[in-house]
């Protein structure tokens, strides 16, 4: 009988070449486009991602690796220490991962929006190689497109999910270009008791700022009243009606993009995960923000 992707994964994570001793592997929750293994050498401790590119998510291996290693390099990631196709291997930092609840706490957010700057600003300066750009009203389009050649059972709200998607993408109009993580779910901050760090750089690249400042807000539900203390923290000046409309429209392709992603793991992902569900709470969430966005703007 063929071993199960998990366990594929931890034997891959086992015969890596740059263990020098006898190692111990168990899996690591969080993964939903990899698998992630904690592994035991002595007393030290490591991650080990296996995963290969996933073209259709636009996620490949060489520019994550270049932004963990730059992440790192600007203070905010774990170390790499081993990386080979297939597989990245980073120290391990004893910590808790925050949940939606911990990220909405206002004494939390006051320790992210440093980091979320110090990425925006740091990264660029440790960069090496080429790397992506992640302009999310283009990665919607290509979803779009994905979805519709293979026939997915929602293919028939396509047509106007995507002139959504244009709409929203002329309301946000020229951006500011930074390097943004992308990405940040609550399960991407970890917390040491003493600081915290910013992991998983999969769909790291340049864009604009207001991308970040709105996915950390459409994936953790903050209020109202956070979403204006986030913009006036960020930019260290009283959000106008511009900045938040511009903002609002893109917190909704954030959500549309979330939605989108799920739909096509639906279709091609080989992970153990309920992506049907996951599709349906953020196409809620999407809904949602597009109806405030039009009765507001």
């Amino acid at each position: 009988m063929a071993a199960s992707p998990a366990e594929a994964a931890r034997a891959r994570a086992l015969a890596l070449p740059c263990w020098r001793g006898p190692v111990e592997a168990e899996p690591l929750g969080g993964g939903i486009t990899n698998h992630n293994l904690l592994v035991r050498q002595g007393d030290e401790r490591f991650v080990v991602r296996i995963g290969g590119d996933i073209p259709v998510h636009g996620i490949l291996r060489f520019n994550e690796l270049a932004a963990a290693r730059a992440a790192h390099a600007a203070g905010l990631s774990p170390e790499v220490v081993h990386a080979e196709p297939g597989a990245l291997v980073m120290r391990y930092i004893p910590s808790r991962a925050f949940a939606e609840e911990d990220v909405r706490a206002q004494e939390n957010l006051v320790r992210i929006v440093p980091l979320v700057r110090r990425a925006h600003r740091g990264i660029p300066r440790h960069v090496r190689g080429p790397v992506l750009t992640f302009w999310v009203f283009q990665v919607n389009r290509d979803y779009g497109m994905t979805l519709r050649e293979a026939g997915h059972r929602l293919a028939a709200d396509l047509p106007a999910l995507m002139a959504v998607n244009e709409a929203l993408e002329e309301a946000v109009g020229a951006v500011e270009i930074v390097f943004g993580h992308n990405d940040l779910l609550p399960g991407n901050w970890l917390d040491d008791g003493q600081r915290l760090w910013l992991i998983d750089w999969e769909y790291a690249g340049f864009n604009g700022a207001l991308f970040d400042l709105a996915n950390l807000a459409s994936n953790n539900e903050l209020s109202p009243a956070q979403e204006d203390w986030l913009l006036e923290a960020y930019y260290e000046k009283p959000p106008d009606d511009g900045l938040r409309r511009r903002y609002q429209a893109m917190k909704c392709g954030s959500l549309l993009r979330e939605a989108l992603w799920s739909m096509v793991s639906e279709i091609a992902s080989t992970l153990d995960v309920d992506y049907v569900a996951y599709t349906a709470k953020n196409l809620e969430r999407f809904h949602r923000a597009h109806a405030l966005f039009r009765e507001r703007f």
